[in-house]
Formats: C-alpha cells, sequence, structure tokens
C-alpha cells in the first residue's frame, strides 16, 4: 500500500469511529446521572481491575518504571479523582438560576444548562498516560460526552493493552483507543471533534491546533515548559532541598510540571549543593535498581547528555550529585545533576530539560527573579518556598504561570478540586474537578420568556409611548 493509501485507511478507520460515536450521540444527546456514574464506575473498574497489567506495560515501555512512582502517580490520584468526581456530579448537572434584569423583563427567567458538546478526542503523552488518560476521560465522561483516545508512540505496550481492555467496560461508540502506528497522530487532530485535548511539547501543540481550527474545534492545550522554583533565604533551606529534590528524581524528572530550575540566594548557594549532594546519597544510592525510573527512550537520553556536555563546553558547572554513578546507557538511567553559571546561549537555558537535571540560577533581590520569569514564556506552574505570606503572594500576582504550589512542588495538580492547566505558551484552557466538567460541556444559555411581556409596545411604527418607554429606561439605566 503506497503512503497515500495509508494514510487514507487511516484517516477511513478514525472517521468510521468518529461517525459511529457521532451518531450515538446524536440519539441519546443527555445521559442520565445513573448513565454518567455507570461510566466514571466502568472506568475505575477497568484500572483497578487491571492495576498489575497497566503499571508492567507501563514498565516494558520505560525500560524500567518504578512501580512505587506508577502506583502512585497513575493509580492512586486517577481512582480518587473519579470518586469525587461521582460525588460531585449530581449538583454540577443542575442548571444554574442566573440573574434577570425584572425592570425589563419581568417575569422571565435564566437558566444556564450543562450539556455534553459530542465527540472529544484526546492526545494523550509518555510520561503518566493512565493518569492523564484516566483523568481526561473522567471529565469528558461527566460531562455526558463519547471518546477516541490516542496514545504516544512511545506507549506501545499500554496502547496495545487499553485496546483489548476497552471492549470489555465499554461499546466501541463510547469509548475507543488508537496506537500511533501508520500516521494516526497527523490524521487524528484533523478529525471534526467536538473538544481536542492535547498533552505534549509546544511545537506539537501548535500543529495540532492548526489542524483543528480547520474544523473550528475548540481545544484544550497543556504544553509544559521550564518552571521555576524560588527559595527565600528565610525559609529552612534543608526542607525546601529535599522537598525539590524529591520531585526532581521522581520519574526521572519526566514531568511537565517539575521544578526545571531553581533560584538560590547567593548566600546560601554552597549550601544547598551540599544539602542537594546529601539528599542524593541517602535517596539515590543506585540509580540502576528498580525504584528507579528509565529515561523513555535512547532519543531522550542523549538529548540529556547532549544538554550536559554543551553546558560543560560553554563554561557551566556541572555536578553529578550521585557521586561514583555514570549516566547508563544501556538501562537509560541518568543521575541527578545540578547545572549552576550558565548563560543564555545554553541549551539548558533555552529548553525544558525533561529529565533529572536541575538548574540553579543565584539571586539577591525577588525583583530579579520576577523580572527573570517575565522575560521568558509563561510557564506551566511557579514554586515560591516563603513561610511569608507578603513575599508568596508577590510572587503569585507579578509572575504569570499556570498553577502555582506554595512550599512543594507539583502538588497542585493532584488537587480535586482545582482547575489544572496551562497560560499561554504553556498552554490553554482546563481539566480536573468542576472546571474539567465545565471544559468539556457547553455551558447553555436559556432564557425563558414570561407569560406576558411589554416587548410588542416597542413594536414599530414607533410612537409617542414607545419614546417615553426607551426614554425613561435610558435615564434608569444611565
Amino acid at each position: 500500500m503506497t503512503d497515500t493509501g495509508a494514510a487514507e485507511a487511516v484517516r477511513a478507520e478514525l472517521m468510521a469511529c468518529f461517525e459511529s460515536q457521532r451518531a450515538a450521540y446524536l440519539e441519546a444527546p443527555y445521559p442520565s446521572f445513573d448513565e454518567r456514574k455507570q461510566d466514571l464506575l466502568n472506568l475505575k473498574r477497568m484500572v483497578s481491575e487491571n492495576l498489575d497489567a497497566m503499571i508492567d506495560a507501563i514498565s516494558e515501555d520505560y525500560g524500567n518504571r518504578s512501580r512505587h512512582e506508577s502506583k502512585f502517580a497513575e493509580i492512586v490520584t486517577v481512582t480518587d479523582g473519579i470518586n469525587d468526581t461521582i460525588k460531585q456530579l449530581k449538583k454540577w448537572m443542575k442548571p444554574q438560576k442566573r440573574h434577570v434584569d425584572k425592570s425589563m423583563y419581568l417575569g422571565a427567567k435564566n437558566r444556564l444548562i450543562p450539556q455534553p458538546l459530542g465527540v472529544a478526542g484526546l492526545i494523550i503523552p509518555w510520561n503518566f498516560p493512565v493518569n492523564l488518560t484516566f483523568s481526561q476521560l473522567t471529565a469528558v465522561f461527566a460531562a455526558g460526552n463519547r471518546a477516541m483516545v490516542k496514545m504516544s508512540e512511545n506507549s506501545i505496550a499500554l496502547s496495545r493493552l487499553l485496546k483489548e481492555l476497552a471492549p470489555r467496560y465499554f461499546p466501541e461508540d463510547k469509548l475507543a483507543f488508537f496506537e500511533e502506528t501508520g500516521g494516526v497522530g497527523i490524521q487524528f487532530s484533523q478529525v471534526p471533534f467536538d473538544l481536542l485535548i492535547f498533552t505534549g511539547s509546544g511545537q506539537t501543540g501548535r500543529a495540532v491546533m492548526a489542524s483543528a481550527a480547520r474544523n473550528l474545534t475548540p481545544v484544550i492545550l497543556e504544553l509544559g515548559g521550564k518552571a521555576p522554583a524560588v527559595i527565600d533565604p528565610a525559609y529552612p533551606l534543608k526542607k525546601a532541598v529535599e522537598r525539590i529534590m524529591f520531585v526532581k528524581q521522581f520519574n526521572a524528572g519526566q514531568i511537565c510540571t517539575n521544578v526545571d530550575y531553581v533560584f538560590v540566594h547567593r548566600s546560601q548557594r554552597e549550601a544547598f549543593i551540599e544539602l542537594a549532594r546529601a539528599y542524593a546519597a541517602k535517596h539515590c544510592p543506585d540509580i540502576n535498581h528498580i525504584d528507579y525510573t528509565s529515561i523513555i527512550d535512547d532519543r531522550s537520553f542523549q538529548r540529556l547528555r547532549d544538554t550536559l556536555g554543551d553546558a560543560r563546553d560553554k563554561g557551566a558547572t556541572v555536578i553529578n550529585l550521585c557521586e561514583g554513578q555514570e549516566p547508563n546507557a544501556e538501562l537509560r538511567k541518568m543521575p541527578l545533576h545540578l547545572v549552576l553559571d550558565t548563560t543564555p546561549e545554553m541549551t539548558i537555558r533555552q529548553r525544558e530539560t525533561f529529565g533529572p537535571l536541575l538548574m540553579v540560577l543565584e539571586y539577591s533581590e525577588p525583583s530579579e527573579v520576577v523580572d527573570y520569569v517575565n522575560s521568558h514564556d509563561r510557564p506551566l506552574a511557579l514554586y515560591p518556598f516563603t513561610n511569608d505570606s507578603k513575599l508568596s503572594d508577590m510572587y503569585i500576582e507579578r509572575i504569570m504561570s499556570g498553577g502555582v504550589t506554595v512550599n512543594d512542588a507539583l502538588f497542585h495538580v493532584g488537587q480535586h478540586d482545582l482547575p489544572f492547566g496551562g497560560v499561554g505558551p504553556s498552554g490553554m484552557g482546563h481539566y480536573h474537578g468542576y472546571e474539567g466538567f465545565v471544559a468539556c460541556s457547553k455551558m447553555r444559555p436559556v432564557f425563558y420568556q414570561a407569560k406576558r411581556t411589554a416587548m410588542k409596545l416597542l413594536a414599530p411604527p414607533y410612537g409617542k409611548l414607545a419614546t417615553r418607554i426607551l426614554d425613561t429606561m435610558v435615564k434608569m439605566k444611565g
């Protein structure tokens, strides 16, 4: 089959599934609370009944993925999120009363009615594939929609497992999975979905958005970026280092909301380095152990090595925190590194590291932090470490980011009653919790006219009565 023929076959498969889901949606466009609850319970069953198989598939795709990290980041967060959504869903589904201007519309009513959009497309990355798939499906199904899901080319084992499992829990006109093979990725974003959710790089996100624009498909984009932390010199430094290094080694640093770089007060540079060494010695004694996650593929492993080499060659101070342990290309294991004394032309200044490399910048005044971050793309996350509420408020007010965790990192993402999403180059739109439900719904405004209305008095030809009424209304509103 020619490349053109293969592309047409892929498109035909995708469109057949989409049209089947669209037809099913049109047949029953407003699922009841009980139906939606059952869909959510089926999602939960799909995860809980196949927990070990999913963890094994993720580890196979990674080369090695810590089972503890998979349980915490993939399983616990997903099932907890589904439970929370079920508890809140009946309240979310209720039509909302909205104010009516009684001086103009006496006896009328306004309602805002959440209604399903139809068919959602989800493009899922490899780094937290179960978490991102099922948390997004939670919002999609809570809002009463159907879904087609495209998995990453780095999640082949998990993709095949989910394709096998899904029909046991859902009909294909409710949920369908697709592997990244034969140009599926290019074709997927061209399907005329009612909503498209993409998680991945900014470059790919732009291409996805451009494809979606051809169909005027709304998008939610979660794109990552270089998320900063800043440590107030008055904050306990050991505590800050432990919390930052924990998230930096988690999943081998392959997290879109991870701390990409940290601002350390000039007076604390050496203390920070020593505390980071102590953390690595205690918690990362053998990075080749199964407790430590591999870098996802050879290309990413080499990218991290090249980033370190580029920094060294251009004069940076590079510190391997795991003394005596070198990068292991066979297992794709990368030690924790600090990179100091960087300059703007270095790769580590320009690109998201997405690995266990932490750039350290020094500062004297908080204004230096604000100016630096604001001179770059808006990040997906911001992490101020301080017990001074005025200082943390200043950072939050003056630095725009997708989300914020104060005195830790990552954990705002795990809060079910907080929306998650980026801003500007780090993304747009939200999911999680009520905002996820809203994002996957058409919040439909409905005006109910009263039995009697004075509007007929304003019909042309306009006489003295209409003039008096309108003049009175203008004065009242002025």
